[in-house]
């Protein structure tokens, strides 16, 4: 029997976690997650054949990313999996212009990546502090990393560049493009339900507290939303998406921002949060009857629909529109909203379908198939590994 494969997902305010045993396929064994780490953390364990689910709280004050990690280890080594680990999977966000594919994290690799935390301040930084917690707990596992920015190395060189000196995009300031784990996973599914064809031209919304749109020809990405940064897009929980650069002078050289003032309000206080001054969770928008609370929603929709347009024109056409994560997945009058809004693209949902959450939501009468399919960026990394 081969080793198990675990799998660490580390967010700003998360980590998910996932092991997988390589038979015929790839066999769940445990998945789970800490969510709200900041403020209120709470274990959630789904049940399997291997384990029982779990939904408790983690105390009322906040934890580090090294002691949500610690309460994975307990857990696994609960069940008798933490010494049968042979292989630790991480997703790390930004690889760069030199890791396109999975990669053996050795010292060489790690300290390339740590070079990388500047262009994803968020995340890269707490990717990689749970590589080296996963090899101080299994130093005789070997630890892959996958990055998101891969899935989109191979698009065309023009869907990458930006209108600036060529020495800078020599230096890598080009579009890298993120979520690609999450896309390579429905890129999958969709070769499961199509064939070869993964659906012909494809838009993807993954769309959560992160948000952003894929276009994909036979599975391979074409074009996508987010470009340098994780910033870039469409508006999220709390990132502000697309602005103009000059805005970006004016809050400098007007407003007298410093650095970090800038980049806590691009990160932390904009998106749905800031438009709406209330939140940046979907649902809690969706429930408020405050005039701002729909004004976010609304861009939000308008945002996402504008942007359809622009990857069906990079794609001459479309398809199959696909949604995931968070929002996508959850918050049925966004996808009926959003289908409105590319409805002539030929897009048409059934409402029925669409409320019930089914995996075809489109109504017979669309050229366009609509499909919601859960995201699974562990089941992706998994894959990956056994590549390596």
């Amino acid at each position: 029997m081969n080793d198990p494969i675990l799998v660490l997902n580390g967010g700003s305010s998360s980590l998910k976690f996932a092991v997988f045993q390589q038979r015929d396929d790839l066999h769940l064994l445990v998945r789970g997650s800490i969510s709200s780490i900041r403020q209120r953390p709470r274990l959630h364990v789904a049940p399997t054949a291997l384990s029982s689910g779990i939904d408790r709280s983690l105390g009322a004050g906040s934890i580090n990313i090294a002691s949500a990690f610690e309460v994975v280890g307990s857990l696994l080594a609960d069940r008798g999996l933490l010494r049968q680990i042979g292989k630790v999977g991480h997703r790390i966000v930004h690889g760069g212009q030199n890791f396109s594919k999975a990669a053996i994290l050795d010292a060489e690799t790690t300290k390339a990546l740590h070079l990388l935390e500047p262009l994803a301040p968020i995340h890269q930084a707490i990717n990689l502090e749970i590589v080296s917690l996963a090899a101080r707990l299994l130093p005789d596992a070997l630890q892959v990393g996958c990055f998101d920015t891969a899935f989109h190395a191979r698009r065309p060189e023009l869907a990458k560049l930006y209108g600036l000196p060529r020495e800078f995009s020599e230096q890598g300031v080009v579009a890298y493009g993120f979520h690609g784990l999450s896309f390579s996973h429905i890129a999958t599914k969709l070769r499961s339900r199509y064939g070869a064809s993964a659906g012909g031209r494809v838009i993807v919304a993954h769309l959560g507290s992160g948000a952003s749109l894929c276009a994909m020809k036979t599975g391979a990405s074409v074009a996508t939303t987010m470009g340098f940064s994780t910033l870039d897009g469409l508006i999220m929980s709390t990132r502000c998406g697309t602005v103009d650069p000059g805005v970006i002078l004016y809050l400098l050289q007007d407003q007298k921002l410093s650095l970090d003032e800038l980049s806590n309000l691009l990160y932390e206080e904009s998106g749905l949060l800031g438009v709406s001054g209330i939140s940046g969770d979907m649902q809690t928008l969706l429930g408020s009857s405050d005039p701002a609370a729909a004004r976010a929603v609304d861009l939000f929709i308008y945002r996402v629909g504008r942007e359809i347009g622009s990857l069906a024109a990079a794609l001459g056409g479309l398809e199959t529109l696909v949604f995931t994560a968070g929002i996508g997945e959850h918050a049925p009058v966004i996808r009926q909203k959003i289908c409105e809004a590319a409805e002539w693209l030929g897009v048409a949902v059934d409402n029925d379908l669409n409320q019930n959450d089914e995996e075809l939501v489109s109504s017979p009468q669309s050229r366009v198939d609509v499909l919601v399919i859960p995201a699974d960026e562990e089941a992706a990394v998994a894959r990956e590994i056994l590549d390596v």
